[in-house]
């Protein structure tokens, strides 16, 4: 039987928590109403945990979620994930959400036509929202297709997620910017 254990830790967000195993995260915890919240949701989620202090990989991933949470633009891809009983399309979808890079979008339809499955844009969405890995696996990086929010399925739902998108200064909204505007400027008259 593997040792699992799980610890949780002050961000500039609330009280987040890491649970894991010997081969990596088996999952984040977002923070809840309140840190006690927090803590009963991932036992709930992991009962075979205990709590403990965390071994050197996973105070590493600690620090840079602290770190992206806090603004910097730390991609977390590198982070190891004890991925033991996701499905195989549910993995699929993981990585391409962890490409997507911090203040950056993608959409759920964007993320179908990259696994070569166009139709499986609701199934995308299916798969994000039974992440046990928010922040690290970013799922609140990828919207609906006309750049709305979409489901989170995080405590907070939509409101974190746009939460943790305005921290990554990244656009929620497939809407184009002025910047983004092409104008014919017409030749200077004549004089």
């Amino acid at each position: 039987m593997t040792t699992q254990g799980f610890a949780l830790f002050d961000t500039a967000i609330g009280r987040c928590g890491l649970a894991w195993s010997q081969s990596g995260l088996i999952g984040v915890q977002l923070p809840e109403a309140t840190p006690g919240a927090a803590w009963a949701r991932l036992r709930k989620r992991f009962p075979d945990a205990v709590e403990a202090d965390p071994p050197p990989e996973v105070e590493a991933a600690i620090d840079r979620i602290r770190d992206l949470l806090a603004g910097d633009r730390d991609d977390l891809a590198d982070i190891v994930l004890d991925q033991d009983g996701q499905s195989a399309f549910n993995l699929r979808v993981y990585a391409i959400a962890r490409a997507i890079p911090p203040g950056e979008t993608s959409t759920y339809g964007q993320v179908a036509r990259a696994l070569g499955e166009p139709g499986a844009a609701r199934a995308v969405g299916k798969a994000l929202g039974e992440n046990p890995w928010p922040i690290v696996v970013p799922c609140h990086r990828v919207l609906g297709s006309s750049g709305t929010l979409g489901g989170f399925s995080g405590s907070g739902g939509g409101e974190t997620k746009a939460r943790l998108l305005t921290i990554e200064k990244a656009r929620t909204s497939a809407a184009p910017t002025l910047f983004d505007l092409e104008f014919s400027v017409a030749p200077p008259r004549g004089g």
